[in-house]
């Protein structure tokens, strides 16, 4: 048994500290980024924010919005493989797990729709498994070509493995953060997000890797602070939830409309796509209802205004700049919260 006794840090435990800046707009900020990759021979050009592989969140409707922006969306791993859409400046990835029958679906689909197959995603909740890093290598092999992202992960020695070993482009960070997530109460792993991002973009910047931060944005501000972190990308999955473009069932309840919204290893989950819960496993997520938002464009452009507010606090002129002039306060208190 070890004990770190170095503290680690959420979003909710610090603020970006303002400083002189020569920036006079909102409108002078490029949020755009473009990525070269240590495995991939694609480019791949957009605004990194990502809509999470979440059956309730990933979906087509939320991908047409979404590509508009050129931002990305991340597929959940149950799409029927005649249901993807064809592939738009790379704007959307297909996502898996690390099953034989996940391989063959993936093999079968890049048969079928090679240029479908240009971003894969390798979805697991616990990306310490050593078969992670065999499957990924797997795809590689079978798609020399694509951005490959895995995870998922909170430290920097996995991040390394999957990206040298694993030859993964983009390493996927959180575990337990995420709003409908319980992995921490039923397990007691994690990690808190501000940290793992800290470490883990770190060590994959000096891999030549990108990461992607998964979990724990509740506001534009959260995802600010996890660019600032050095997150290359951020992936959003309650914050895209509730909307018209968003998967789950829309319920009535008086004079208010909800959108179901659950988390991929619930008891909602694996009884739709597994058949329910196996014996020797417990459920890891759970099932809430979301007021229901409309249309996504309101929320989207909200986030993108709060960002390019955040660069101009801190004189940032795009994105990428934003990690350099960023300095976190840890805070006892964040906001008021008298008339929340």
């Amino acid at each position: 048994m070890k004990i770190e006794d170095d503290i680690k840090l959420d979003f909710s435990d610090v603020l970006i500290k303002p400083q002189r800046s020569t920036l006079g707009s909102r409108s002078q900020i490029n949020l755009e980024r473009e990525f070269e990759f240590p495995h991939s021979t694609q480019l791949w050009r957009g605004v990194p924010i990502v809509a999470s592989n979440m059956d309730t969140v990933g979906t087509v409707e939320m991908y047409k919005t979404l590509k508009n922006y050129n931002m990305l969306t991340c597929f959940h791993k149950f799409m029927d493989i005649n249901n993807y859409p064809p592939n738009e400046r790379n704007r959307y990835a297909i996502s898996i797990g690390i099953r034989d029958e996940d391989y063959d679906k993936l093999k079968k689909l890049y048969e079928s729709y090679p240029e479908r197959c240009n971003i894969v995603c390798v979805d697991v909740a616990n990306g310490y498994m050593n078969k992670l890093v065999d499957f990924c290598k797997s795809v590689r092999e079978l798609i020399p070509h694509c951005i490959l992202i895995a995870g998922n992960v909170v430290t920097g020695e996995m991040v390394t493995e999957l990206i040298t070993n694993g030859k993964v482009d983009i390493v996927k960070v959180g575990i337990g953060s995420g709003s409908v997530c319980t992995t921490r109460i039923q397990t007691g792993i994690g990690m808190p997000q501000l940290s793992a991002i800290i470490e883990c973009a770190e060590v994959a910047h000096a891999c030549g890797g990108y990461i992607i931060s998964d979990g724990g944005i509740t506001c534009p501000g959260d995802a600010s602070k996890a660019f600032g972190a050095g997150a290359d990308f951020v992936m959003l999955g309650s914050l895209l939830a509730g909307h018209a473009e968003s998967g789950g069932e829309l319920v009535q309840e008086g004079s208010k409309k909800y959108k179901v919204f659950y988390g991929m290893s619930s008891e909602t989950a694996m009884n739709k796509h597994y058949g329910g819960v196996n014996i020797y496993r417990s459920s890891e997520g759970k099932t809430v209802k979301v007021e229901y938002k409309g249309k996504v464009e309101k929320t989207i452009n909200d986030l993108l205004g709060g960002i390019r507010s955040t660069c101009t606090y801190v004189n940032a002129e795009n994105l990428k700049d934003l990690p350099s002039c960023t300095t976190f306060v840890r805070v006892n208190n964040q906001v008021n919260k008298i008339y929340s």
